[in-house]
């Protein structure tokens, strides 16, 4: 097995990454940054131990606990430690980031039932916005920019446009494969464009190791593979499972969580047939036909 232990990355004075290797199902990265005696929090971890972690990792860094924590989107790997941070802290994310997280719940507990995520609360946002937000912590400007449906319905991209840095949650997965039943493949394209004009060199995904604006192409190459897919398949009646198991992989091979293609094919088949981004879709059915994908054996947290 892989070794999982999170490790920082310094990004530019007081901006650091905390990257979980190796961005596979519930090893997200975070991220934080000080400056005037100040901390922000980009996400936290999937479990209580992780987001100890986390915490540790500020606190070595010579920075103060955060008192504020930016979710990039309501998925529980990347909020369920936001309590580990209350009282101090305030969460902050999209309007649909508030609305999903608490309709979620105590997801990853249903779905991964064996995995010990500790002591985990359920902490929403208490302020929200609905399209773009600028935050300042100490001398460092941090804007938070809403995508429109992508990964989810209520993404955030955090920009710091002082460092040329961005942090684009779920938007991208670096050596992984995008995850989009719970938002938009046509949306998810947008996002890319808007992740492009910020033209910031360091790009910080929401999962796998640290990289550059080349992996907004590489993503941009899946999505429209998916999209040409889902097309051939829909035209010919095939489900997603058919179409997904009849699909050469070619450069995409090597992603992490392949089975993810029927989950987005999925989503593009519901924008053929004209329903609106974001409208939810059959969690059974989406699940179902990745663990088929795996061979019958359920995709796994590795947190």
């Amino acid at each position: 097995m892989p070794a999982t232990d999170p490790y920082v990355v310094t990004l530019a004075p007081s901006v650091h990454a905390f990257v979980q290797p190796d961005g596979g199902w519930c090893l997200n990265n975070a991220g934080f940054l000080g400056s005037g005696g100040e901390t922000l929090l980009v996400d936290t971890a999937a479990t209580e131990r992780r987001a100890r972690l986390l915490r540790e990792a500020v606190l070595a860094e010579g920075l103060p606990l955060p008192r504020t924590v930016v979710s990039t989107h309501h998925h529980g790997d990347h909020t369920y430690g936001n309590g580990v941070f209350l009282p101090e802290a305030r969460i902050v994310a999209h309007e649909n980031c508030r609305s999903e997280q608490l309709a979620a719940g105590r997801q990853l507990h249903l779905l991964w039932p064996q995995t010990d995520f500790g002591h985990i609360e359920v902490a929403p946002p208490s302020l929200t916005y609905s399209e773009r937000l600028t935050l300042h912590v100490g001398e460092t400007e941090v804007r938070v920019l809403h995508p429109g449906p992508a990964h989810t319905t209520g993404d955030s991209i955090v920009h710091l446009p002082g460092h040329g840095i961005v942090f684009t949650g779920d938007l991208v997965f670096h050596g992984g494969t995008p995850f989009l039943p719970m938002g938009s493949l046509a949306g998810s394209l947008r996002a890319l464009d808007l992740l492009r004009s910020l033209d910031a060199p360091t790009v910080v995904p929401g999962h796998g190791r640290v990289t550059d604006p080349s992996a907004y192409d590489a993503t941009e190459r899946y999505l429209r593979w998916v999209a040409e897919l889902a097309g051939e398949g829909h035209a010919k009646g095939a489900t997603p499972l058919e179409t997904a198991r009849q699909a050469d992989l070619g450069e995409f091979a090597a992603w992490r969580e392949s089975e993810r293609l029927v989950a987005n094919l999925h989503r593009a088949y519901a924008e053929l047939d004209g329903l609106p981004e974001g409208s939810p879709l059959d969690p059974a059915a989406v699940f179902g036909d990745m663990a088929a994908m795996n061979g019958g054996v359920p995709v796994a947290c590795h947190a």
